[in-house]
């Protein structure tokens, strides 16, 4: 029997979900997420979960409440583990960023081809259920077992294709347009090396500059923020989660328990997201936020015309200090989270490509890691 890990944003009737966060540590769920239940009917054993960093919304799991050790656990597993993959839940780019640096495969599925039924919501608009594994062969078995139509899922297209039925419509990719981003030596060197694999296997290569794209960073910033602040509303030391025992009030209750559960990174973005939503910023952020989205999907659309898919890096350097950020970081993760277009990570770059365009961007994976050869 094939094992797969989930990460601990997935939730498990017989394992514990914390989400990395203090506040719902030792979490209990009542039932299985739509993954899970698909996994275990294709055969796959579930091996345990990975930790990651609180909500999801880190670099590379480095706010884990469980400790700073867990930073990327997911790549540990995967080096040191015989699992066929991690299923692992994309808020803010952190398993792209964690397959860049470890030089694995992710892929983030088209939004809405894979259930989210079961998962600890987020930023619900543009949060992915993706794979992350050694190989695209691996990965795709994977996501194989895990797309398809749940009416638990509201977010789910209503004519969302089959992954077999995808895998017949791909079409090898012809051109690939490389948007030009600034990153380190290193990462640069990858895109390079990825740009000359994918001459040397006949795909006419471009390169381009967009400003709107580079505003997808702000706009996600936003909107991520602001679904997160009324996600984490629910958390409030009654129904479930941490409970403060330094309350005499229902005020205190409220106040301590999240004070005392909550991480500064989660603190900082429900605070932002508070104040987008207010009555003074509403129309001025979040309302600008959602058109940004709008014309960033614009953007991608003429772009896919004329082109298969985009290359881009998923991080800028192969390793972060205490000094990086996530929300500055994830300006290359940003337009795929937000136009919920897919995204693969292979080779240490990232490809996007159209809608349901998974299997295509597989196959340009395998030949960026030269799998197969």
């Amino acid at each position: 029997m094939k094992k797969i890990l989930l990460d601990d944003m997935i939730l498990t009737k017989d394992l514990p979900t914390a989400a990395g966060s203090k506040m719902l540590d030792g979490y209990m769920s009542l039932f299985d997420a739509t993954v899970v239940e698909k996994l275990t009917a294709a055969g796959f054993e579930i091996g345990g979960k990975v930790p990651v960093g609180e909500m999801a919304i880190d670099l590379v799991g480095e706010t884990c409440y469980a400790g700073a050790t867990h930073t990327a656990a997911a790549a540990k597993a995967l080096k040191n583990d015989t699992v066929s993959g991690v299923i692992a839940f994309d808020v803010n780019g952190a398993p792209r960023r964690v397959a860049a640096q470890n030089d694995l495969i992710f892929l983030k599925p088209t939004y809405g081809t894979v259930s989210r039924y079961g998962t600890v919501p987020v930023a619900c608009s543009g949060e992915t259920v993706g794979v992350m594994a050694n190989t695209v062969t691996d990965c795709r078995q994977v996501l194989t077992a895990i797309v398809g139509k749940d009416e638990r899922d509201g977010t789910m297209h209503a004519d969302a294709l089959t992954y077999d039925l995808a895998m017949d419509m791909a079409k090898p990719a012809k051109k690939v347009a490389i948007l030009k981003m600034a990153a380190d030596a290193e990462v640069t060197a990858k895109i390079e090396a990825a740009k000359a694999e994918m001459a040397a296997n006949g795909i006419e290569i471009t390169e381009i500059e967009s400003a709107e794209l580079m505003a997808a960073k702000t706009a996600w910033n936003i909107l991520m923020c602001a679904e997160l602040c009324n996600n984490v509303s629910r958390y409030d030391g009654i129904k479930y989660g941490y409970r403060t025992k330094n309350y005499k009030t229902i005020d205190e209750l409220y106040t301590n328990s999240r004070t005392e559960a909550f991480g500064d990174l989660l603190k900082t973005a429900i605070l932002f997201g508070s104040d987008v939503l207010s009555t003074k910023n509403y129309m001025a952020k979040y309302d600008k936020a959602l058109r940004i989205r709008r014309v960033i999907a614009e953007v991608f659309a003429k772009l896919f015309a004329n082109a298969d898919a985009v290359l881009m890096p998923a991080c800028s350097k192969m390793a972060y200090t205490d000094a990086d950020s996530a929300f500055e970081e994830n300006k290359y993760t940003a337009p795929a989270s937000i136009t919920g277009l897919p995204a693969v990570v292979a080779g240490g770059v990232q490809l996007i490509g159209p809608a349901f365009a998974d299997s295509a961007l597989l196959d340009l994976a395998k030949i960026l890691v030269k799998e197969g050869k």
